[in-house]
């Protein structure tokens, strides 16, 4: 058998993870399920990641870390506040709601499998904080870019936004209405705004 790097390893496991998680579901995963899919020894899975929480863990980073990757890409910070906000959740619904949406299935599966098995430290709150990090980050650097504040901290505005998110991915999954969710994302982009109300810093220059 031809070796393979540790990091590439893992990610092929990770990557065979996904797609096992999107066809059964989190309670239907497994480590020998994982290793068939990777197309590995089950023994060699087990070195990489010797728990199921461990895989499931790496698999909530490399999603995170994947949408983060995909957005930064977008994200112009001296556009300023509303339209970085404005931006990075429609590229983010285009890529990886309507295109992706098993992969919002499978995350909001592992957030629930989470809260009952694991309570309030498990992947649910690592998932939540890695969004809310990321759109709280997208804004403050948004802010300091062009010289604005937002009448609320950015931490709030990223768990906001993110809670409004979720609604609307919940009601798409529900009922794929593209047209109906669009709008309605809209809208909810609207409210967000009004509600973060970025203005200049007054007395200060960008």
């Amino acid at each position: 058998m031809a070796y393979v790097k540790a990091a590439e390893r893992e990610r092929q496991i990770v990557a065979a993870a996904v797609r096992v998680l999107g066809a059964v579901g989190v309670a239907g995963t497994t480590l020998r399920a994982v290793a068939a899919e990777a197309d590995i020894a089950l023994g060699t899975m087990q070195y990489v990641f010797p728990s199921k929480d461990s895989l499931l863990r790496a698999v909530v980073a490399a999603v995170t870390d994947d949408v983060a990757a995909s957005l930064r890409v977008e994200i112009e910070p001296g556009l300023g506040v509303e339209q970085v906000l404005r931006r990075s959740v429609t590229n983010f619904w285009s890529a990886l709601v309507e295109n992706e949406i098993g992969v919002q299935i499978m995350q909001y599966e592992l957030a629930m499998y989470s809260a009952r098995t694991e309570g309030a430290h498990g992947l649910a709150r690592l998932q939540y904080e890695r969004y809310t990090s990321l759109v709280a980050e997208f804004c403050e650097r948004a802010a300091r870019a062009t010289g604005q504040r937002c009448a609320v901290d950015f931490e709030t505005l990223g768990r906001l936004s993110l809670a409004v998110l979720d609604g609307l991915i919940v009601q798409y999954v529900a009922n794929p209405d593209a047209e109906r969710a669009r709008r309605d994302l809209d809208l909810a982009v609207d409210m967000v705004i009004r509600f973060a109300d970025p203005q200049p810093i007054s007395g200060e220059s960008n």
